[in-house]
């Protein structure tokens, strides 16, 4: 076997035997789902991910009010009261989930980008194989065994962890906070955890020797082994000094115990790290129980209730984070980010709960980024079915290419090159990836669709379109599941007002999703199919 592909099953994930306040770490290297910035990582520029377990429910986390009547319709023991829900600063048609005061603060002091329905192509809805495509960036019917940024490492640290870590990169490349490195986050054919645990391999690291191995093919991976072992058990040693070094400033992390609370101090322990002088440039920190199927909410109040904490404490723990962070002296270099493995459907069930999904919206915050929405509220049809879903506006890949290329300054064809070859178009997520306020603006007003008539409709229906720039626009019909149907068009235009004829004859009766997409931006709206 040759020593990269045995690195790439074998060493997927180095677990680091640390733990800081009751919670372990682990370190990751290489070819973990994360992996390492790379050349860029001396900057100092560190992005926290926060895996939101389960599949949240976008449409109970970012309101759309201008939709809150057929909302009601479709979720009628879960909706939760209007006057109830929290407003946004210049945005009079989206509101909050009543307990996430935190982020809401956030918001209207410009800390907060909420990206809209947010999703991909042809949605799988298993937890597993979902959380591995978001992990790897690969296409739904594509199975990939890198990480997104992993990638970038195989080219960058071909001989990692030979002579790692060194005075260049002393600190581990990313770390995890939990028990162990999941399957789910290392895709469907790499997982691999490591701790020493007995004092040959303890005295093994303080002489720097791998021990003896047979000479053979067998023991040279043994042998290779040992090297990584020693490698992440050097890791524990910056870990620890790190946390030594570093402080907490902020007393808005919860004091007392109980469910949820647990992100918080994951948060803590990374702001502790990152304020002691860790050069890590990635964290991954989560909150399991989002697969809310039943009693989402309380019966009796619907603000309240098994996802109401789940958001409360999500809220909570990144308002504490983003508070540390400004008192430790270091906010201008951190940004966090949500995401989750799906989203949940339009209609409710008759558990109280909601079933799994499509799109939901994904949050971005920190000082560096563009505070504000991007994308319009989803559209909610006025009669639903159990199959109807939250029609995608953004592909995931554009938020991880606007992560790599305005956050952490990547080219293009590096942002490319980690994305499968292929270019996704950048969102305007950070500041200085537009020149100001009026191009933001401009941006989400690029093109417009008026209400398609006649919607119910038989064979056909009209869909009145206009665009401000012109350019390269798509037309195209999605099942209510999420699955395309039909492109109408695909071709550019001048600016000006457009209007085009969709033959339906070919569609079984239901509800669809009709999309108009530019290179940046998409508009939505459901047509039902009589």
């Amino acid at each position: 076997m040759k020593r990269r592909n045995f690195f790439k099953a074998a060493a997927a994930a180095s677990v680091v035997p640390v733990s800081l306040n009751g919670m372990n770490l682990n370190a990751m290297g290489f070819e973990s789902v994360l992996g390492n910035i790379g050349k860029r990582a001396s900057e100092g520029k560190v992005l926290v991910l926060i895996q939101l377990n389960g599949g949240n429910d976008g449409l109970n986390t970012v309101v759309p009010i201008d939709q809150y009547a057929n909302l009601t319709k479709a979720r009628s023991n879960v909706i939760i009261n209007e006057t109830d829900l929290l407003k946004l600063n210049g945005y009079n048609k989206t509101t909050l989930h009543p307990k996430m005061t935190g982020l809401q603060t956030m918001f209207n002091n410009g800390k907060v980008n909420i990206v809209q329905s947010v999703g991909y192509p042809d949605p799988n809805f298993s937890h597993f194989r979902s959380t591995d495509i978001w992990m790897s960036a690969s296409d739904s019917n594509t199975i990939e065994t890198t990480g997104w940024m992993g990638r970038y490492l195989d080219d960058r640290f071909e001989n990692f962890p030979k002579d790692y870590p060194n005075s260049t990169m002393p600190d581990p490349l990313a770390i995890q906070i939990g028990a162990m490195v999941s399957l789910a986050f290392m895709g469907p054919s790499t997982s691999m955890g490591m701790a020493i645990t007995d004092p040959t391999a303890f005295y093994n690291i303080i002489d720097n020797s791998t021990g003896t191995a047979p000479a053979t093919p067998y023991g040279d991976e043994l042998s290779y082994i040992r090297l990584l072992a020693q490698q992440t058990n050097k890791y524990a040693d910056v870990i620890k000094k790190a946390a030594s070094s570093g402080s907490n400033k902020s007393t808005k992390y919860p004091t007392s115990g109980g469910r949820g609370n647990g992100l918080s101090e994951q948060l803590k322990i990374v702001a502790k790290l990152i304020s002691g002088g860790l050069k890590t440039p990635v964290y991954m920190v989560s909150l399991g129980g989002f697969d809310t199927h039943a009693e989402q909410v309380d019966s009796s109040s619907h603000k309240d209730g098994s996802h109401a904490t789940l958001l409360e404490n999500l809220s909570t723990a990144i308002d504490a984070f983003q508070d540390d962070l400004k008192l430790l002296g270091v906010s201008d270099r951190v940004v966090g980010m949500t995401f989750s493995e799906f989203g949940r459907r339009v209609q409710s069930n008759a558990s109280g709960g909601t079933d799994h999904g499509a799109a939901a919206p994904l949050i971005v915050f920190g000082d560096a980024v563009q505070p504000g929405i991007i994308g319009n509220n989803p559209s909610i049809p006025s009669t639903t079915t159990v199959e109807d879903n939250v029609p995608m506006q953004f592909d995931f890949r554009q938020v991880y290419a606007s992560v790599l290329k305005d956050w952490f300054e990547l080219s293009e064809n590096e942002v490319s090159s980690l994305l499968g070859g292929k270019d996704y178009n950048t969102l305007p997520i950070f500041k200085n990836s537009l020149s100001s306020l009026e191009e933001f603006a401009d941006y989400m007003t690029q093109i417009r669709m008026k209400p398609i008539y006649p919607n119910p409709a038989k064979d056909f229906i009209i869909v009145d379109f206009e665009t401000d720039g012109g350019g390269e626009l798509a037309l195209n019909v999605y099942d209510p599941i999420g699955n395309m149907v039909q492109t109408v068009f695909h071709r550019t235009f001048s600016v000006g007002e457009y209007q085009q004829q969709v033959d339906l004859r070919g569609l079984k009766p239901g509800n669809y999703i009709v999309q108009l997409q530019s290179k940046v931006k998409s508009t939505t709206q459901f047509v039902q199919k009589i």
